[in-house]
């Protein structure tokens, strides 16, 4: 398979993996919920790449549908490169705004959205899907980065989306009404994407002027272009008009033995004067509930970017959103992916939240089929509180003065506001700085030794259990108090107060051990001595 070369690409494509693991530190302040906690619907302020990573450990292969609306590369978004990467080329690339002039522009984009995607593959479920919108800058750049990450037997459809509905007459040659939405699975065999529901426009078209007892039906074509060799005999209406045979350059879908048979069955329509070209009625019991999404999206059908402002500008009082976001998404473009790519019960992630359009459309369609979908966004920005959580706040309670009845009442729901802390580094635990909590450090132990999700649920300081993986049952014995670190060890009366055990072996960290290896057998126990014993074991 071809793969794309860019420049900086042999330094970035493994920097996914050295990404520290960094504390998600809870912010009452700004949440909307009881106790924040990591199972709520999330909104994370801080880089994202750090915070996918940090979100690895509870989140690994359970996202059900990633939408992501990345800066397209236009040179006016005012974007920079900002990953710390050990090169002393990329090192040259930090914090310096990325505009129309630059040459390297279209390798910083990449630089900056390989190791992204990457990580939001780890994130993705089985059967999820991933939905990227960009435009000509850089999509066929995207299509082939995502080929070589997602594997193009996992292309699902590029989108055609109508973003604005009248021309740009000040456009230099064309008029750009669309963007793309790039689509692709983390394995397609695994992959179901829903049905529409049909539209009242669609649903018009069934009826049933003859009262067939089998219910309301439309007409469709006999006739097909493709040769068959019994397809042009001729036929008889019941009104006596006889007709020599299809029309020319046509021919019958049936054989004449299969075509009398349907006519008797009175699948065939002759018009109400019995005397038309025949059409073969398709009820409406017979077809699929819905309708298979195309690739075409019309701004009528999803919403367009002038609608999309609108809707920032009424949610939040602004007198006008152009100084904030340059291409915002309309509400109906979001529930669109969302109908065809998740389930009541999926969880939703977005990595570029923006004003924060994905947690309110995942609300929107909880309200509107009763689902309990749980978003995931992150924003880096400063506006993450004040604009990104200010709008899901409003969405949740109610907008006064909103047309919308339902947005008006408010849509319901809750979540966590969570701000990336300090890196969890095994050299400032060894010197006693910034000491992670023991919920934290559990998160990142489990998910190093185990590579499975964590769930904080699971957690007993008393015994030291933080969970159960598929081989191993885990226990961490730590404090986040240097002294604590310096005089405690894992000893034979520590080792009778474990729980009973399974018949997994039971990995145990802590600082110290007081037992020898004989006893540590004896009791199913594979010690791992902190801070240095943290490995991986692959599954």
């Amino acid at each position: 398979m071809p793969t794309l070369s860019f420049k900086g690409k042999t330094f970035i494509q493994n920097h996914h993996l050295t990404v520290k693991y960094h504390q998600l530190i809870p912010n009452k302040k700004h949440s909307l919920s009881q106790k924040a906690s990591l199972h709520d619907n999330l909104i994370i302020h801080g880089d994202n790449l750090k915070a996918l990573k940090s979100l690895l450990p509870t989140y690994s292969g359970k996202v059900k549908c990633i939408y992501i609306d990345p800066p397209y590369n236009t040179g006016n978004e005012n974007w920079a490169y900002n990953d710390n990467v050990n090169s002393p080329m990329i090192k040259e690339w930090l914090g310096k705004t990325v505009d129309k002039e630059d040459l390297t522009k279209h390798d910083k984009w990449l630089c900056m959205i390989m190791p992204r995607l990457k990580l939001l593959r780890e994130l993705l479920s089985e059967d999820g899907a991933i939905f990227i919108s960009c435009d000509d800058n850089e999509q066929h750049r995207l299509r082939a980065l995502l080929d070589e990450i997602f594997g193009e037997e996992n292309f699902i459809a590029n989108i055609i989306w109508q973003k604005v509905f009248s021309p740009k007459n000040s456009a230099k040659f064309f008029s750009e009404d669309h963007d793309f939405i790039c689509a692709y699975s983390k394995n397609n065999e695994k992959l179901k994407i829903n049905l529409l529901e049909r539209s009242e426009e669609a649903k018009d078209r069934y009826s049933n002027p003859d009262n067939d007892p089998r219910g309301v039906w439309t007409s469709g074509d006999l006739t097909a272009r493709n040769f068959y060799g019994d397809g042009t005999y001729p036929i008889v209406s019941p009104s006596g008009r006889k007709i020599a045979g299809p029309p020319k350059g046509t021919y019958w879908r049936f054989s004449k033995k299969n075509f009398l048979e349907l006519d008797k069955d009175h699948r065939i329509w002759w018009g109400e004067n019995q005397d038309n070209i025949p059409r073969l009625k398709r009820f409406l019991s017979e077809v699929k509930e819905g309708v298979v999404p195309q690739t075409l999206w019309l701004h009528k059908d999803v919403g367009n970017t002038q609608e999309a402002k609108k809707e920032i500008v009424s949610i939040l009082d602004f007198e006008n959103s152009e100084d904030v976001f340059i291409s915002p998404k309309p509400v109906r473009l979001i529930s669109r992916i969302l109908e065809i790519s998740t389930d009541k019960d999926s969880i939703i992630l977005d990595s570029f939240a923006g004003s924060g359009t994905t947690a309110h459309a995942v609300l929107a369609q909880n309200e509107k089929d009763g689902g309990s979908r749980k978003f995931i966004i992150i924003e880096m920005e400063d506006y993450a509180s004040t604009l990104t959580a200010e709008r899901v706040k409003r969405v949740i309670k109610g907008v006064s003065k909103s047309k919308d009845e339902g947005l008006k009442k408010g849509l319901g729901g809750s979540f966590s506001y969570f701000k990336l802390g300090e890196p969890i580094e095994m050299e400032s635990i060894l010197q006693g700085k910034k000491l992670p909590s023991y919920k934290e450090f559990a998160r990142y132990l489990y998910y190093t030794a185990t590579g499975e999700q964590f769930d904080e649920k699971e957690i007993n300081e008393k015994n030291g259990f933080i969970g159960e993986s598929k081989n191993y049952e885990v226990f961490a014995f730590y404090r986040p108090d240097l002294a604590w670190l310096k005089s405690n060890a894992l000893t034979l009366d520590g080792l009778k107060a474990l729980p009973k055990f399974k018949k997994k072996t039971r990995l145990v960290f802590a600082p110290a051990k007081y037992v020898d290896d004989h006893t540590l057998l004896e009791y199913r126990v594979e010690f791992c001595q902190l801070p240095y014993e943290i490995y991986r074991i692959h599954k």
